[in-house]
């Protein structure tokens, strides 16, 4: 069982919007259902649950039915955090997955999500316990304690960037993540971080330039003019 979790909890503040920006539409359509519509597509996606902002429940769902998404089989309340969210996704699955099933998490606000990108992603967790999409880094990278001097530079064959999707088995992911509770670690950016930090090996997967991740409205400008491109040429291999 392939489950993915999407996390839409955002607020949208940084966007000066009247509603969160995963609900904000373009091309006649939510940004959320672009992406609930990229995952369902996927025949390795067998169900979706989203953590949504509470008072977005009911309208959502309504969304779901009116897009026609039937693999969206929950959505619940989110959290004070990502990592939060992401938990209460996680207890709402408890009843439903085995250990070894596989959880994919995606934000709700990277709706630009190529099939071959989930593709490897099941692919390489399948193989190897867990995937997360990465590249490697052109920039060059200076390391900085007070960010108006640096110190050093970093090997860039040293460092990778890391986005969603990334995928884990159900088993280990609970249980970092309670780990993490237990010892009072509530605000972890994603899923990766809280891995490595418990000594956990991530294996990495193919990820992509154009997986944007709306957050400004220049963002949301960039997304508009992406969504008119073939998937095929969203990602460079």
């Amino acid at each position: 069982m392939n489950t993915a979790l999407i996390i839409a909890g955002g607020s949208g503040k940084r966007m000066n919007s009247d509603i969160p920006k995963q609900f904000i539409e373009v091309a006649n359509k939510p940004i959320i259902i672009h992406t609930l519509e990229a995952f369902a597509r996927h025949p390795g996606i067998d169900e979706i649950l989203v953590v949504c902002l509470e008072e977005w429940i009911e309208r959502l769902w309504g969304m779901v039915r009116k897009f026609n998404i039937p693999k969206v089989k929950y959505i619940v309340k989110g959290g004070s955090s990502g990592q939060l969210s992401c938990f209460n996704g996680l207890e709402t699955l408890r009843d439903h997955l085995s250990d070894d099933d596989f959880v994919v998490i995606h934000d709700a606000i990277r709706p630009l999500m190529p099939e071959i990108i989930i593709t490897e992603l099941l692919r390489i967790a399948h193989e190897y316990g867990n995937a997360c999409s990465s590249l490697p880094m052109h920039e060059t990278l200076i390391l900085t304690e007070n960010q108006a001097f640096g110190s050093k530079s970093l090997d860039r064959d040293l460092v990778r960037r890391v986005q969603t999707p990334q995928a884990y088995r159900y088993g280990e992911l609970y249980s970092v993540h309670k780990q993490a509770l237990e010892k009072g670690i509530t605000n972890s950016v994603y899923a990766n971080t809280l891995m490595v930090d418990f000594g956990k090996t991530i294996y990495f997967s193919l990820g992509f330039d154009n997986n944007v991740k709306i957050t400004t409205s220049e963002d949301l400008t960039l997304f508009k003019a992406l969504l008119t491109m073939d998937e095929r040429d969203l990602v460079k291999r």
